[in-house]
């Protein structure tokens, strides 16, 4: 019997590092959502935030956090406990070892911690925001979360929050909708009308990547709270994984139709956003409700958070690059509320309530905390706005934060201007007289400019008409082109997309620029070919510039003129 106890307890206990495991992987996905919605010259402050308010965070709860917590002094204050070295066994989960226990629930901590930095991206300062990470941690998640699971008054109400839509997810997106509106928008996000303009993020790409690693480690976030696997645990573990996949998959294709409609085209930025607000909506009830109830949920949770961000936006006018509000806030009272609606009865029957006093006790629960969240919180913010202050100057935002933050010229190392030594570089060639340069044999003799036209010819067009337009060139004899990437605009001055529902002028639109100098090849015959690959008939199609060319001059040889466009022969 002993050996089967220890079994039973070795399973728990797996079961719960891999879920504090999952859950901290979650750092990885926010920090990639984050920077991917975002600018590029902010990049390096968003990771730095996301490293640090977990390194910050877990030190603290294990100092003061987990004490207050866990511990049994009252109802509503769980008790000082510095370094958590008292008796926690009441509260364990059975087959459940302390340290593992107290390492899961450090990782949720930290998650609500880092909800808020997406929402004040961009021009925040770092120090303000290493210190209300830290109050975060220290107190605010604490006591909030005391309530709910520690043993607290609302946990002996009978308020439901299975993973954390309400002790997680809603406190940290309360205190990302107080800081982004006490600390103003970014510089150009809103007109004098108070309309606002779309400010896209650097890589979508990057965005995309971080709501995956989200979606899969929300399995450990909602699966692995059952903190076992033994008995009914197991079943219960695989009703929590469905449900949890199953509201993010219906969120998703709810904002995309959603999305479709309004904007006549398919938000990607709006719909990464769904399946995360998906996530934290099922993340109360997805153990008391049944499949079905979860599809309905995650419907509700994708008209919720494209008109919450909507309205957090356009009506409230607090500007949120990252939507973690419209997820987090909006969505982690929305599910915690919808448990009360749709719990099944045999969760029901369980906790001996009926549904009308479970819902109440679902609007009390989230009331309760919402409003311990924004006192709080509002106290933080007001405290380090007199003092350190929140925001940094108008300067060092249009800079972005990368260099004044943390003296990154860039986060990306293409971008990044390059050292003038890099080691060891070996030394230049010497240069060499023109009649010892690579031998040609040169098949006409050396013209002045002057006796030759010379013609530029440079060519607009859409990147998908560059291969057929390369093409078309060579067949008429042009061997040299010079193609560059640009933007750029004609008299209709781009065109209107949408970006998360507001407007999005797109004045400035990607093309190709093909450049060649002709001289032996009619002018005329150029532009036919490319008219004949370009035409299409519609708004964009292109335009074609011709120019005289002074001169020519070839560096290798020497030859100007006509001679420097003409092949060689190499031996």
């Amino acid at each position: 019997m002993m050996d089967v106890m220890e079994l039973f307890s070795d399973i728990n206990n797996l079961w719960v590092l891999l879920g504090a495991a999952l859950v901290f992987f979650m750092q990885a996905g926010f920090a990639m959502c984050e920077s991917g919605f975002t600018r590029a010259k902010n990049a390096g402050n968003i990771i730095m935030k996301n490293l640090m308010d977990f390194a910050i965070g877990t030190p603290l709860y294990w100092i003061t956090g987990f004490g207050i917590m866990f511990g049994t002094q009252s109802a509503v204050f769980g008790g000082l406990d510095f370094f958590a070295r008292g008796d926690y066994s009441a509260i364990l989960p059975d087959g459940v070892s302390f340290y593992s226990y107290f390492i899961f629930q450090t990782v949720f901590c930290a998650t609500a911690a880092t909800i808020v930095s997406g929402a004040m991206a961009e021009r925040t300062k770092f120090s303000a925001y290493c210190v209300y990470s830290a109050v975060i941690s220290l107190l605010i998640y604490p006591i909030s979360g005391h309530w709910i699971w520690g043993g607290g008054w609302l946990s002996q109400l009978g308020f439901h929050d299975f993973a954390g839509s309400t002790a997680v997810h809603m406190v940290g997106g309360i205190c990302a909708l107080i800081g982004a509106a006490m600390l103003g928008p970014r510089i150009g996000k809103y007109n004098e009308d108070r309309s606002p303009n779309a400010i896209p993020g650097h890589s979508l790409t990057l965005a995309a990547l971080g709501v995956f690693i989200l979606w899969f480690c929300w399995f450990g976030f909602n699966g692995c709270s059952t903190v076992s696997m033994v008995g009914g645990a197991a079943e219960l573990a695989g009703k929590v994984f469905f449900n949890t996949n199953l509201a993010a998959a219906v969120a998703t294709v709810a904002v995309m139709v959603i999305t479709w409609v309004r904007y006549k085209k398919p938000d990607v930025s709006m719909t990464l956003n769904g399946s995360l607000a998906g996530l934290v909506a099922i993340t109360a009830g997805c153990d008391a409700v049944n499949p079905w109830a979860a599809a309905v949920i995650g419907l509700c949770a994708g008209f919720g958070v494209v008109f919450g961000v909507e309205f957090i936006d356009k009506v409230l006018h607090v500007d949120d690059p990252v939507g973690a509000i419209g997820v987090h806030c909006v969505n982690g009272i929305l599910g915690t509320l919808l448990t009360g609606v749709f719990a099944s009865n045999e969760y029901l029957a369980g906790v001996g309530m009926g549904r009308w006093e479970f819902l109440g006790v679902q609007c009390l629960g989230v009331a309760a905390t919402a409003l311990w969240t924004a006192v709080t919180i509002t106290i933080t913010f007001f405290l380090i706005k007199k003092t350190i202050g929140l925001r940094v100057t108008a300067e060092e935002e249009i800079s972005g934060l990368d260099l004044p933050e943390h003296g990154l010229a860039s986060a990306y190392a293409d971008f990044m201007p390059m050292p003038v030594h890099l080691g060891a570089a070996p030394a230049p060639a010497a240069p060499v007289p023109v009649e010892e340069a690579v031998p040609v044999e040169v098949r006409s003799a050396p013209m002045p400019a002057s006796d030759v036209k010379l013609t530029k010819i440079t060519i607009l067009a859409k990147h998908e008409k560059l291969e057929a337009l390369k093409n078309s060139m060579i067949a008429i004899g042009i061997t040299g082109m010079t193609v560059s990437n640009v933007m750029g605009c004609g008299i209709q001055r781009g065109k209107t997309e949408y970006y998360r529902g507001v407007p999005h002028s797109a004045q400035l639109l990607p093309r190709i620029q093909l450049e060649i100098v002709v001289s032996k090849v009619p002018v005329r015959t150029v532009i036919e070919a490319a008219k004949n690959v370009l035409y299409t008939g519609h708004i964009g199609d292109g335009k074609i510039f011709i120019s005289d060319v002074e001169n020519v001059v070839k560096i290798r040889t020497g030859e100007e003129g006509c001679a420097a466009l003409q092949d060689v022969e190499q031996y």
